[in-house]
């Protein structure tokens, strides 16, 4: 009887033990699940903290770049993307922690390359094929909304009406005005920028709306513009 009454004592004991163990796991358990939510949320924090633009603030950025451009339709003759050069200045003002308005004036040198007729040449029609350029030039004002997830990083989409200020076309040492183009353009640019120390990587896709020619259905702007600029407060 006295041997059971000490194994009872025993068990008894050992029940304590477990369960003290069992309590201190659990503790310690929701201890480190309490540490890593706080993580979490102090992160998070950090991000939203990070990616807040100043309410109120306006900022300025000299950029410049270069244009990726063609036509669209099948106005051109083996036509193929034309590089030039894009430069000026944007604004942006914050209207809430993640959302800005930017606005800007841009000389932007877009058009396409295309094989062109020249007379005098070879042919039926007397015309000789040679290398051309469509050079189209304009004052571009984009009218972007900005929104911004993470720091830095800016979503942007909007609207861009442009004034054509010069429309010629060069090939094989000759140049001429390319005629019917319209004065007026207008597009909707989409895309991305990354800010790091005030210095801003701009890409974006200037979707063109309107067409370019008076008289042909045919014939628009597709333009693809990589700047860089550096932003600074007023």
């Amino acid at each position: 009887m006295k041997i059971l009454t000490i194994f009872y004592c025993q068990l008894k004991k050992l029940h304590y033990l477990c369960t003290e163990i069992n309590l201190l796991l659990f503790t310690k358990k929701e201890m480190i699940m309490k540490k890593m939510m706080m993580i979490a949320a102090m992160m998070i924090a950090a991000v939203s903290v990070n990616a807040q633009n100043e309410v109120g603030q306006l900022t300025l950025m000299p950029k410049a770049g270069i244009n990726i451009s063609s036509i669209t339709g099948d106005i051109l003759y083996e036509k193929k993307a034309k590089v030039g050069l894009v430069a000026g200045v944007e604004a942006e003002y914050g209207i809430a922690e993640n959302f800005g308005l930017a606005f800007g004036v841009l000389y932007s040198m877009e058009g396409a390359k295309a094989k062109a007729g020249k007379a005098g040449g070879e042919g039926e029609i007397g015309l000789a094929l040679v290398d051309a350029n469509y050079n189209l030039d304009y004052i571009n004002i984009p009218i972007l909304a900005q929104f911004y997830p993470i720091k830095g990083l800016a979503i942007k989409a909007g609207i861009q009406p442009a004034f054509n200020v010069r429309h010629k076309i060069s090939g094989d040492g000759d140049k001429a005005d390319i005629e019917g183009v319209k004065s007026f353009n207008f597009s909707i640019p989409v895309g991305l920028s990354y800010e790091y120390q005030s210095f801003v990587l701009d890409a974006r896709y200037n979707i063109g709306v309107t067409k370019l020619f008076k008289d042909i259905d045919e014939g628009r702007n597709s333009t693809f513009s990589i700047t860089i600029g550096y932003k600074f407060a007023l």
